[in-house]
């Protein structure tokens, strides 16, 4: 079977997949979610049938680090890329094995438009205007909750958001820096209920990373001032 370009081959091959079941289980959340091998058994054989391969490499620019998918065809030398920013919440080998992980997770169901199974249905979704946007939510606090180990204190869990909302306000600029924070309010909220000192740390992070990106303004204007 042939196709003129990616496009058409993974027409061909998405009227032959089915939707990823939700067999892995976040503990923290008591949730079920499709997890990296659960996609790709779905997705492998229809795209192979058609010509198609999927894979993944890492990135990395004045930007940031990314875990990039790319569906080839082979065929006619076409591909679709995928960047998925990586934001890690350790600085260790399992951190970042988490965190590329869930890149090739998002990337490869963004790819093939494989998603998982939904167990309550189309209402659900119909309730759930930005469920990308969840998607993606859910996907950075099963990366941090990968980074804990299974006895961790509810404590303990705290700390890990906290460090992981700090580390990911110094790598953001201007506009992204205020996304992030309007991303995690609710759970910025709940630590100043239940942990005041995390909560406090968080802001200052927020507000040392709004001083740095400032300065450079106020050097410029600075500059610009004749004498």
């Amino acid at each position: 079977m042939t196709h003129k370009n990616v496009y058409m081959a993974l027409a061909a091959a998405q009227a032959e997949m089915g939707a990823a079941k939700k067999s892995a289980e976040n503990p923290h959340f008591r949730s079920k979610y499709a997890d990296l091998a659960e996609i790709v058994e779905v997705a492998k054989p229809p795209l192979t049938k058609h010509g198609l391969c999927f894979f993944h490499v890492l990135e990395a620019s004045d930007l940031g680090r990314f875990m990039v998918t790319i569906l080839a065809h082979g065929e006619s030398g076409t591909e679709i890329r995928c960047p998925v920013e990586l934001l890690l919440q350790k600085t260790d080998m399992q951190g970042y094995k988490s965190a590329t992980t869930y890149a090739k997770r998002i990337g490869l169901e963004s790819v093939t438009g494989i998603a998982p199974e939904d167990d309550d249905g189309n209402a659900a979704v119909a309730s759930t205007p930005n469920a990308s946007a969840r998607g993606l939510q859910d996907a950075w606090r099963d990366g941090v909750m990968d980074s804990l180990p299974e006895n961790a204190t509810p404590r303990q869990k705290a700390e890990a958001f906290a460090d992981a909302i700090v580390a990911e306000f110094a790598s953001k600029g201007e506009k992204a820096l205020s996304n992030a924070w309007d991303r995690r309010k609710k759970l910025i909220d709940e630590m100043e209920t239940r942990h005041p000192d995390l909560h406090e740390k968080i802001v200052d992070a927020f507000m040392t990373r709004q001083e740095e990106l400032e300065d450079p303004k106020r050097e410029k204007a600075g500059d610009s001032i004749p004498y």
